[in-house]
């Protein structure tokens, strides 16, 4: 937040310190030299030649806070001359250190696209190198980044990829590269070129890197058909492999492409015939109804971590055991995406990569925490639990402040016809004991009314204890965002705070809280789906709900999180953010999918651009979904 003006005299005092012979004021120089050259790199690029000198300095942490703090500054043509100092350097320091420059040389590509052929090439070469399981998946990592941001690298990442895992040690890189190949090597230009490698780690690899191969091997024979004679031959010798999984997938591949080639063969163009000037070149793509792109290409409808989550959320529910239910993709419980934080590569970049370093030094971990089921509150309760089971939870909502002597925070649990308000009531005050509290709200809404409350006791001083209130909902009526008024109403019982023992009979008293909103966004779940382009054709036009809004906000970034927030769906295929040094430049396109109460699919494609005189943001934005009433609300969602 400094003004850029007021830096130069600070940087030229960092200056001198990064010369002090004291390794202690180096490194803090250096720490906040590379904290400055996140937000201004051209302030910082004057100390380029003291950076370089740093290199080679003996302790290695300011040396590599000197390379991530050059690779943020440095232009585009200095790029090379600064690969070569860093090869001689990466040679000399341990994993730790290295994974944190291969993090900033990722940022470096996407700063720099044109010099993807060089910096890939740099990375690949490393690969080859001797190094540990963390370095190497941290290249491979960067490299499938960087094909996913910049596709102009497609082809000579594959390729160096290719080449690693010809003497990879480490089976799940090897695999993980073999699912890549199957996915992104179809759609090259020359996909046959990969094939040798694929099938090199069927001879010669373990049996999970090999039925890894034979699974690639299907998308490419199910994606081209031109290939599938020649994998046909390939794969017929793994069913005979001594390993189950590998031999079923063989065996299946070898099936199912076996009847698509009886019903759809494959004719190759003739050579010598010259193709009409109008006339489009013969795509090579399996034809519709091919029963091998079905089968070998389709994905399940939802991740595995997704699927995992959804069926124990569907035992936890309430007889769920005991229903002549079928269970199906469709019968499973919505589970929503979890928004995930910002990688430790993009954290140690922010701070310098002082965060990557330090957590090299401690060998401190971040424990991943595990997801506990929002509803679970609710199903505890028979007479909650025989509403059914909840479609979504919602984030907790404050409202009181975290110093007033009642905390009160509300969880919303969505069901088709129900919202059920959980109110977490946190007891502050150390000579109280509150008796029979409820929330009692109050709103004007055609849409939603209080059917009944489910008291919380007891709550003695320090205890966080749960309230219920049930609302009901007119599905005939359209949503539309509502308020209520809350109050908290309770019985005080005045306690000794020594012993513990009742002072007084207890008296009612009321507390006023912040008002809650019932929104159209809290009945969307955020679920994303595969492929966004597909499902887009797949709903079509036919319920889409087109409209046009001017945004109040000044900056581009604002107001894409503000659109987000407002439908309440799941970002999708990155377009979640703005990318850096983009903002304002040029619209940009916003893909959302989430799934409505009642099960309905909706996708939404908002294009947010700035407008020049700056008096806010244009939002064009298209729903569509298989009910033309449920398009309608979530347009009506941007405010």
């Amino acid at each position: 937040n400094t003004d850029p003006q007021e830096l130069p005299p600070a940087v030229n005092v960092l200056q001198l310190f990064l010369t002090s012979p004291k390794p202690a004021v180096r490194f803090a120089a250096m720490k906040t030299v590379s904290q400055v050259a996140v937000g201004h790199p051209r302030m910082v690029s004057k100390c380029n030649e003291d950076l370089e000198a740093l290199i080679s300095d003996a302790n290695r942490s300011i040396a590599t806070l000197a390379i991530t703090t050059l690779l943020k500054t440095g232009s585009e043509n200095s790029i090379d001359r600064l690969l070569k100092q860093i090869s001689v350097f990466l040679s000399e320091i341990p994993d730790e250190y290295k994974i944190t420059i291969v993090r900033s040389l990722q940022r470096l590509c996407l700063t720099y696209p044109a010099k993807h052929r060089v910096l890939v090439g740099f990375l690949s070469n490393f690969l080859r190198e001797e190094g540990g399981f963390d370095f190497k998946r941290s290249i491979v990592n960067s490299i499938i980044t960087l094909i996913k941001q910049v596709p102009e690298t497609t082809e000579s990442s594959l390729l160096h990829l290719c080449e690693f895992i010809e003497d990879c040690e480490f089976t799940m890189l090897s695999t993980q590269i073999l699912h890549l190949l199957g996915e992104l090597g179809p759609g090259t230009q020359a996909p046959a070129r990969y094939i040798r490698f694929i099938y090199n780690r069927v001879i010669l690899e373990n049996s999970a890197v090999r039925a890894a191969a034979v699974a690639a091997l299907s998308k490419f024979a199910a994606r081209c058909p031109s290939l599938r004679t020649s994998i046909m031959t390939l794969l017929k010798r793994s069913l005979d492999d001594e390993d189950d999984e590998t031999r079923d997938r063989a065996s299946v591949a070898v099936s199912v492409l076996k009847g698509a080639m009886d019903e759809f063969p494959y004719v190759a163009p003739d050579e010598d015939a010259e193709p009409a000037p109008e006339e489009e070149p013969v795509q090579d793509a399996p034809q519709a109804g091919d029963p091998a792109a079905f089968v070998l290409l389709q994905g399940l409808p939802m991740s595995f971590d997704r699927l995992d989550r959804s069926l124990r959320a569907y035992v936890k529910a309430p007889a769920a055991l005991e229903s002549a239910e079928q269970l199906t993709f469709s019968a499973l419980p919505i589970v929503e995406e979890y928004a995930e934080p910002e990688s430790a590569a993009d954290d140690a970049g922010d701070m310098g990569g002082d965060a990557a370093l330090m957590a090299a030094v401690t060998g401190e971990k971040e424990e991943k925490k595990e997801v506990v089921d929002p509803a679970a509150a609710v199903y505890a309760i028979p007479e909650l639990a025989s509403l059914g089971r909840v479609f979504r939870s919602s984030p907790p909502t404050e409202l009181s402040e975290e110093e007033t002597e009642y905390v009160v925070r509300c969880i919303k649990h969505v069901m088709p016809e129900h919202i059920i308000l959980q109110f977490l009531i946190q007891n502050t005050v150390d000579d109280q004991r509150l008796v029979n509290c409820t929330v009692a709200i109050e709103g004007d809404s055609e849409c939603f009314e209080v059917a009944g409350e489910v008291a919380a006791e007891n709550i003695k001083y320090g205890e966080t204890v749960n309230a219920f209130t049930v609302v009901t909902r007119n599905p005939e009526v359209p949503l539309a965002p509502c308020n209520f008024e809350c109050v908290l109403r309770f019985g005080i019982v005045q306690v000794d705070t020594k012993t513990g023992e009742d002072e007084s009979d207890p008296f009612d008293e009321e507390y006023p809280l912040e008002e809650l909103e019932l929104a159209t966004s809290d009945f969307m779940a955020k679920v994303s789906v595969p492929d966004f382009r597909q499902g887009w054709e797949q709903v079509g036009n036919t319920n889409e709900v087109l409209e046009k809004f001017a945004l109040q906000f000044k900056k581009q970034d604002d107001a894409v999180a503000a659109v987000i927030d407002f439908l309440g769906m799941q970002p999708c295929d990155g377009t979640g953010h703005i990318k850096p040094g983009e903002g304002g430049k040029k619209p940009h396109m916003l893909h959302l999918s989430g799934v409505f109460v009642g099960g309905t699919q909706v996708l939404a494609r908002a294009q947010v651009a700035a407008q020049g005189d700056a008096s806010g943001v244009l939002l064009k934005i298209a729903v569509r979904s298989d009910d033309p009433d449920v398009s309608r609300m979530v347009a009506d969602c941007i405010r």
